[in-house]
């Protein structure tokens, strides 16, 4: 099977850098071909803006969603943004892995997907009527592909639970998950989360190369999260509201949107 991984931490030498390796060495073992983008060393660019939009006229007003989809549309998207929907779409499995800073992306990736997630290309596309709102939330061009999320926090496990102070990990993670992955069809997996990133010692690295080796074994076997699907008879549409009575009783918020 072919696996991506993005890959978006400025230092190679990092917990990020060696947990990567770790994870290549085991696709690789299993048979798999990998292959990476890592965003630092390709100096990808990070922001959305004129310059992704070469024919777009220079009195013409920037939307980017528009420009976008023309761009993709026409074929004139740049050449680093067609390469990534290449890599994109000969996956069979996707990765992103980065270091949580400020609860989320670092901007160079949030950037990858701006770019890359062309309108057309994983948003803006298919059917919109009183049945269906739109190939998204389950079905999409990434449909019957797999991802996952690989991250590193400095908190402790304790402080991203249920009653810890920075929020649950699957709750902080949910933004990613659902929306950059479920949104145009991956199935997401459980994110493998490294707590405490810059106190692990050569004990405790064997541990978390181990369980990420057991991972990777098992990345296209491994129950992916069971988001509610969008066209599926959950959701009302156009409102997108979830249907009455559906959801555990003392369920709420993002937990409303998995299937129990």
């Amino acid at each position: 099977m072919n696996v991506l991984i993005v890959f978006a931490h400025p230092e190679p030498r990092s917990l990020n850098g060696a947990l990567r390796d770790v994870a290549v060495a085991e696709l690789k073992a299993q048979g798999h071909e990998v292959r990476i983008s890592d965003l630092y060393v390709m100096g990808w660019k990070s922001a959305a803006d004129r310059a992704d939009f070469p024919l777009l006229a220079p009195d013409a007003p920037l939307n980017v969603a528009a420009a976008s989809g023309e761009a993709f549309k026409n074929g004139t998207l740049t050449q680093d943004v067609r390469a990534e929907q290449d890599k994109l779409l000969w996956a069979d499995a996707v990765i992103l892995q980065f270091p949580l800073w400020w609860f989320t992306m670092p901007a160079i990736l949030k950037g990858w997907v701006d770019r890359v997630y062309s309108y057309g290309f994983t948003y803006g596309v298919g059917e919109h009527s009183d049945k269906r709102w739109g190939n998204r939330y389950g079905e999409g061009v990434f449909a019957g592909k797999r991802a996952m999320l690989v991250v590193t926090t400095g908190g402790w496990a304790e402080h991203y639970s249920d009653r810890g102070i920075n929020g649950p990990i699957d709750d902080v993670l949910f933004p990613i998950n659902h929306g950059v992955l479920f949104y145009p069809g991956f199935d997401v997996l459980p994110a493998f989360v490294a707590h405490r990133a810059s106190r692990i010692d050569a004990a405790g690295f064997a541990d978390l190369a181990e369980r990420l080796r057991a991972r990777m074994r098992t990345l296209f076997t491994d129950q992916p999260i069971a988001y509610r699907r969008q066209n599926h008879g959950d959701y009302l549409i156009p409102s997108m509201q979830l249907r009455p009575g559906l959801g555990d009783s003392d369920a709420h918020g993002f937990a409303l949107h998995i299937a129990r």
